[in-house]
């Protein structure tokens, strides 16, 4: 492998990096905007007790895993 390639290749890299910075930091400004909440869905497991409280967020990992699914299918396609 060339110096020419691995430079390239290192470039995608930080590209792919800088889009998943730039699309977090969207969502975490614009998302108090949105009308849920991540990790508040209807779905999620809360329970509060006397002694203590467990929560469990099942529908965001549901939506959050659909999402990466997503993500990672664009990518795998693209680069074909």
């Amino acid at each position: 492998m060339n110096l020419a390639n691995l430079l390239s290749d290192l470039g995608e890299i930080f590209l792919v990096i800088g889009i998943a910075v730039a699309a977090v930091g969207a969502l975490l400004l614009f998302g108090v905007k949105l009308p849920f909440r991540f990790g508040r869905l209807p779905g999620d497991i809360a329970y509060q007790g006397r002694h203590g409280s467990f929560y469990f967020p099942i529908t965001t990992c549901i939506v959050l895993s659909l999402a990466l699914t997503l993500l990672m299918w664009i990518i795998n396609f693209f680069r074909r």
